[in-house]
């Protein structure tokens, strides 16, 4: 099992503002690149996104499929990766002071992630999602206020 946190700081409503917009997806999740949307209106249920997962020298596309949304506190998705198999991932985010406390949670379901699945897998698994959730933390942060809308534009000085 692959758990790890992170405190974002801004609300619960700034991290959901980031987590729905799926073409953001590529700026957070490590690995990722040209997103674009499948089907659906994301993030509802069954609403889905692709885009490409770079290997070492290698790309594979891949696709994520929302299967539960519990706005604000729970998403979960499961991340489909072709020949790396399946992936169930979840997010609860939790308000935390005047701040936002993201958890995720991270379980191969099929194919070769979860035929290999084992204490080492879960090791990089939470290496990549050491990753993950700073960079959603620093895109929530720089994306939007404090108050958990879009920032502002900078005002032009001259």
């Amino acid at each position: 099992m692959a758990v790890r946190q992170q405190l974002v700081r801004r609300p619960v409503s700034a991290v959901w503002e980031i987590l729905e917009d799926e073409t953001l997806y590529g700026e957070w999740v490590v690995g990722t690149s040209h997103t674009r949307p499948d089907c659906g209106e994301w993030p509802r249920v069954d609403s889905a996104i692709r885009y490409r997962i770079r290997i070492g020298p290698r790309y594979v596309d891949g696709r994520t499929v929302v299967r539960r949304l519990d706005r604000p506190r729970a998403l979960e998705l499961e991340a489909d990766g072709g020949p790396l198999g399946t992936a169930r991932i979840s997010f609860d985010i939790r308000p935390w002071g005047e701040h936002s406390l993201v958890i995720c949670d991270e379980h191969p379901l099929r194919g070769v992630g979860g035929a290999l699945h084992n204490s080492l897998v879960d090791r990089l698994v939470q290496l990549r999602h050491r990753t993950m959730l700073a960079r959603l933390a620093r895109v929530v942060e720089e994306r939007t206020d404090g108050a958990g809308r879009g920032a502002p534009a900078v005002a032009d000085a001259g």
